[in-house]
């Protein structure tokens, strides 16, 4: 992996839920086939985003408290948390656009 972030149950709280920017966390397994397809889309997204949005990922199989509190029981699933916040949340293989769109969303509604 590039300059993609991989966070833990340990770091979660403090990249993500204290986090200034709005982020994206791509909660996925290395044995997970629409995982290891959506790979490069969320390597290409934390390049996109840099500066804007924090896109990182976390391996459900090394880590299991924060996909267990949230209740995620399928994978690829794509958490957006603004403010610390919880505020969407996407199950499966989905298109770039469609995981851009909700970035852009969630910075738009920074400017207000």
């Amino acid at each position: 992996m590039s300059n993609l972030q991989v966070i833990n149950d340990s770091n979660f709280a403090a990249e993500v839920e204290n986090s200034s920017q709005p982020v994206m966390v791509d909660f996925y397994a290395d044995w997970c086939a629409p995982c290891i397809i959506l790979g490069p889309v969320v390597e290409q997204l934390a390049r996109d985003y840099s500066g804007r949005a924090k896109v990182v990922k976390f391996d459900v199989d090394q880590n299991e408290q924060v996909p267990m509190k949230l209740g995620i029981r399928g994978i690829p699933t794509a958490a957006f948390y603004k403010d610390g916040k919880l505020v969407d949340l996407v199950v499966g293989l989905v298109p770039k656009e469609e995981l851009s769109r909700r970035l852009d969303s969630l910075l738009s509604q920074q400017d207000h």
